[in-house]
């Protein structure tokens, strides 16, 4: 029995996909990553796609998204030539590397945009203080943030 078969897999499938967009995760994406964590073995792209229902360029960006994060990897099968996938299965191991991806996506760039703009308005008389104090409070409170993940 395919693992989309069992009713609850599917639901589980549907609202991962639906958890996915309000967490800025592509539908597809979400459900691609559901169905490899609820297999229990490889699957090819070509089974994602036709399980899902969705094109083969929506699965190949997919689970190179799901790659990029780390909670998926591409394996080989034995006797078979296409690459197959399998998901990160251990639940705090696939925490620590989303948001360690996330950290490096989102947050380093925004402690860097905020240290240059604290730069840029040093010694300027220009700028309101109240700005340069909230840009500033930004800056160390979101650096504080990272120190503590590191």
């Amino acid at each position: 029995m395919r693992v989309y078969d069992i009713p609850e897999a599917r639901a589980f499938i549907l609202h991962w996909g639906e958890m996915g967009t309000h967490w800025g995760v592509n539908r597809s994406v979400a459900q691609i990553h559901a169905l490899l964590y609820l297999s229990d073995r490889p699957l090819h792209a070509e089974e994602i796609c036709e399980t899902l229902g969705l094109a083969r360029s929506n699965v190949s960006t997919g689970v190179k998204e799901l790659q990029s994060y780390g909670i998926v990897r591409r394996t080989h099968v034995e006797g078979d030539r296409r690459d197959h996938f399998v998901a990160e299965t251990d639940l705090w191991e696939m925490l620590v590397r989303i948001v360690t991806e996330r950290k490096r996506r989102e947050i380093d760039p925004t402690i860097t945009a905020l240290q240059q703009l604290s730069a840029d308005m040093a010694g300027r008389s220009d700028v309101p203080p109240h700005v340069v104090e909230r840009i500033g409070r930004m800056h160390e409170f979101i650096g504080t943030l990272a120190h503590w993940y590191d």
